[in-house]
């Protein structure tokens, strides 16, 4: 039992070591989940984006009225689906500012079968060097997970 609580307080050390390292660095990354509806046959994004990283960008504040608009336009320039090698139509469904996230809602509409599903994930990628974006399918029943950083802008996975 003692030696548990040791290597229990060992690892909360690690871990909050880990955690002040990251603040002292920003991280810069998004993450997207693809959801696909078969009831439907649409395909669900949800995207968080950090705030702040997000309003610099776009330059504008995330509390103003203009700014879910700034923001479908910028989705709408930045990410790019294809399915079956056909691209796709984005339809912008909203977004939510929530403290330090932004949530922005899309979704492609009429997709059945999917064999190969193509994205292009270039967002804050112009503005922060070391940005990752990670996206995250669920088709099916089957996960895949794509990985966007700059020089891979481009991802795509077979089903």
């Amino acid at each position: 039992m003692k030696k548990m609580k040791k290597i229990i307080g060992l690892l909360a050390i690690s871990l909050t070591m880990i955690l002040m390292s990251f603040s002292l660095s920003d991280f810069y990354s998004s993450l997207t989940k693809v959801d696909y509806v078969e009831g439907s046959k649409t395909l669900k994004f949800t995207t968080k984006l950090n705030s702040n990283h997000i309003a610099d960008v776009l330059k504008i504040n995330t509390n103003t009225t203009a700014f879910e608009a700034e923001v479908k336009k910028y989705v709408n320039t930045h990410f790019d689906v294809s399915v079956n090698g056909k691209n796709v139509n984005l339809t912008f469904t909203g977004s939510q500012v929530n403290g330090e996230s932004v949530w922005v809602y899309f979704e492609a509409n009429n997709v059945s079968d999917i064999s190969t599903l193509k994205i292009k994930n270039n967002v804050m990628l112009e503005a922060y060097p070391k940005q990752v974006n990670l996206v995250n399918i669920s088709y099916k029943g089957t996960q895949k997970n794509m990985t966007f950083m700059r020089g891979k802008e481009v991802n795509e996975v077979s089903f």
